[in-house]
């Protein structure tokens, strides 16, 4: 039986939108039909015939921080599905500088059906949503990365076929992917061990949530500083950058303290034999990932990359169809 895409009817001005703030929020929406819809999007396109389910929608992209597969990969996912997609820079916004952000998303609610937010504080993607109505979209904020997360979830679910039960290691630092990660992941019922360097673990906001989440699943979330005990019999294992945006200045810093936390051979020949080396990128070869990794076999980086249109795809057309 084939799954058929829903075509979204145009929103009202009643009822408040559904956002995704936090990866958290992905249960509330629905993970695994996220990820069923992100499967057809991309296994079985041809389904989806003459239906264009984002014909006359208008999504904003305002990126107050770099991108290349975020912004490109959300403006191919409005297009492709019919939509228009209005890219914003932060110089022509001013967030926060020249309107407040709760203004911003109030005049935007009436020109778009869609709001896609990459900031820096989390409170700035929190108040516009507050402020919105129509969805809200975070695109990556100091604090979380959720759509990285998922685009992560259909990744690892095309390669091993299931989720549940999956051993994932995490090792590096415990910034906003990690704790994205850590959160999507215990939804879906993966076992999740990170190692860190003392003093750059994940907040423990998130690691308490994330057990709260795991528990239901029988899942377990660990956090520790031995990468070695981290990726012993990993299914997977994922690193990030060790200095994020906005911490470039503590570049030179980190990569003293970081020794030993690099993925590569050495460190993966404790993992599963199936093991695969997961990278949301940029990457810094020699430094979080060997090259040797990152460019081998067992490396998904580039299916993670491509996912991040599919899962942006199906997470457009579940927010704007009606609920």
């Amino acid at each position: 039986m084939t799954t058929q895409v829903a075509m979204p009817t145009q929103r009202t001005a009643r009822g408040r939108p559904q956002h995704l703030l936090s990866a958290e929020d992905l249960e509330g929406i629905g993970l695994d039909r996220l990820l069923d819809r992100a499967e057809l999007l991309r296994s079985d396109r041809h389904t989806i015939g003459p239906v264009r389910p984002l014909e006359g929608r208008q999504v904003a992209l305002l990126f107050e921080k770099p991108s290349l597969r975020t912004r490109v990969s959300f403006e191919v996912a409005v297009t492709s599905l019919g939509g228009h997609a209005i890219a914003l820079g932060p110089d022509e916004v001013g967030l926060g500088r020249r309107e407040s952000p709760a203004d911003v998303a109030r005049n935007l609610s009436r020109l778009v059906d869609a709001i896609v937010l990459r900031t820096f504080a989390h409170d700035t993607l929190t108040q516009m949503a507050a402020a919105s109505s129509v969805p809200v979209v975070n695109a990556l904020t100091d604090a979380e990365h959720p759509c990285q997360a998922l685009a992560d979830l259909l990744t690892l679910r095309r390669h091993f076929g299931r989720l549940a039960g999956l051993r994932l290691a995490y090792v590096g630092d415990g910034n906003n992917v990690a704790h994205s990660l850590m959160l999507a992941a215990a939804l879906a019922g993966l076992h999740v061990r990170v190692a860190t360097p003392a003093g750059y673990a994940p907040d423990a906001t998130f690691v308490n949530r994330s057990r709260s989440l795991a528990a239901p699943h029988r899942a377990l979330v660990s956090i520790g500083t031995d990468p070695v005990e981290a990726v012993t019999g990993a299914d997977a294992v994922y690193t990030d950058v060790w200095a994020s945006m906005g911490r470039e200045d503590e570049a030179e810093e980190r990569r003293a303290r970081f020794t030993g936390f690099q993925v590569d051979e050495t460190l993966l020949a404790h993992a599963a034999p199936h093991v695969v080396a997961l990278h949301c990128m940029p990457a810094h070869r020699g430094e979080e990932i060997s090259a040797a990794v990152l460019d081998g076999p067992r490396s998904l980086a580039l299916e993670q990359a491509e996912n991040r249109r599919y899962v942006q795809e199906a997470l457009l057309i579940e927010l704007l169809q009606p609920r």
